[in-house]
């Protein structure tokens, strides 16, 4: 069966520990399964981290930039670099390939998010691997990803892939960190994220000197990815032909099964394409006619109102305990839902002077977390 299939590969994979190098040998291997996979006839998307870490090796500079301007210009040197041994790669294999550099901006705005859908489709369509990293060059720090899992699941769920692939510097998701913990036991399969808590795993939150994800942004992934029905795996980078033998049935990594009814592409764009800018607490009924009958928000439900907001707007929606329990889009500013909180739909256009929606998030813009 042809399926859609998202591949991210980390810093820790692509470069060598201790000098930050490529790996080339590790790179070589991952075109090679990828061009061969799209001669099968899978759409193929790769997401690749390393420009930072590239552009570190090639101006000797000794860590990981700590500011974000020296990090831009350093990204920026070494994306071109990658890419080039990306495409000299690719080109030997005749494999085609394209650039595709995102901000958190292409995904905020509905009319970007859908052009930059549009934009992967014709790729693929075309035969092509799209080569997907994050705008580093250009990014601020209110509108990163912070990290290409991020990103890779945004993009797998956006393109409604089959599969999500996770290539790390472990061979799957433990119990514990196995470099530091002998006795850490491994997880195969995990047919709900919830089910990490009962089973006391402990994640870290970074991974190599070079990079900046961990495993707990992987798990943050795979819920992402399980929402849009992709099913993740988590495994070792340094062995990518283990991509075939995963699709062939072997159990290799951790695999995250997907919801069995994922989230429309509205819904999606919703809860993670977009920033929250506010937060609104609610009273107990509220959350129980969210969550459980599929209600929409109503004023009276309010307790509370955190933030800066103006109306359509994303926002948390909170239990008492600051939880999140859901997101949407608002149909009221943050000023008018101080005057309306816990108010009777019938009262708005009294309190505030004009008719405005009866909901203060209806139920189709918003999703449960």
């Amino acid at each position: 069966m042809l399926q859609t299939l998202v591949v991210k590969i980390g810093t820790s994979s692509l470069t060598q520990l201790k000098t930050g190098q490529l790996a080339l040998s590790t790179i070589a291997a991952l075109a090679e399964i990828l061009s061969q996979l799209r001669r099968q006839g899978h759409q193929v998307i790769l997401v690749s981290s390393g420009a930072v870490g590239v552009g570190c090796a090639r101006l000797g500079l000794t860590e990981r930039p700590r500011t974000i301007t020296l990090k831009q210009a350093v990204a920026a040197v070494g994306q071109g670099r990658l890419m080039r041994v990306y495409d000299d790669l690719f080109t030997t294999l005749q494999q085609p390939i394209a650039q595709v550099l995102l901000t958190r901006s292409d995904l905020v705005q509905r009319s970007r998010y859908v052009n930059v859908y549009n934009t992967f489709q014709e790729l693929l369509g075309l035969g092509v691997i799209p080569v997907v990293n994050e705008n580093d060059t250009v990014a601020v720090e209110e509108l990163k990803f912070g990290d290409n899992d991020t990103l890779s699941a945004l993009v797998a769920s956006l393109v409604e892939a089959d599969w999500l692939f996770l290539l790390t510097d472990v061979d799957r998701l433990y119990s514990a960190d196995p470099r530091s913990v002998p006795d850490a036991q491994p997880i195969t399969l995990v047919k709900h994220i919830e089910q990490l808590a009962q089973l006391q795993v402990q994640t870290g939150d970074r991974g190599s000197q070079w990079g900046t994800g961990g495993m707990v942004t992987k798990i943050a992934a795979a819920r992402i990815a399980a929402a849009a029905g992709v099913r993740t795996v988590i495994t070792e980078g340094r062995f990518p032909h283990n991509i075939e033998k995963i699709l062939q049935g072997e159990p290799l990594g951790t695999q995250f099964e997907p919801q069995p009814q994922p989230n429309r592409a509205r819904k999606r764009w919703i809860a993670y394409g977009l920033i929250p800018s506010g937060k609104l607490y609610l009273d107990q009924g509220a959350v129980e006619a969210i969550c459980q009958t599929g209600k929409s928000l109503l004023a009276a439900g309010i307790t509370a109102v955190e933030g800066e907001f103006y109306t359509q707007d994303a926002v948390q929606l909170c239990d008492k305990n600051g939880n999140e329990v859901a997101r949407g889009l608002v149909n009221y500013s943050s000023t008018e839902l101080q005057q309306i909180r816990g108010r009777h739909s019938s009262e708005i256009s009294a309190i505030l002077g004009y008719t405005g929606a009866e909901t203060v998030v209806h139920r189709d813009n918003l999703v449960l977390v």
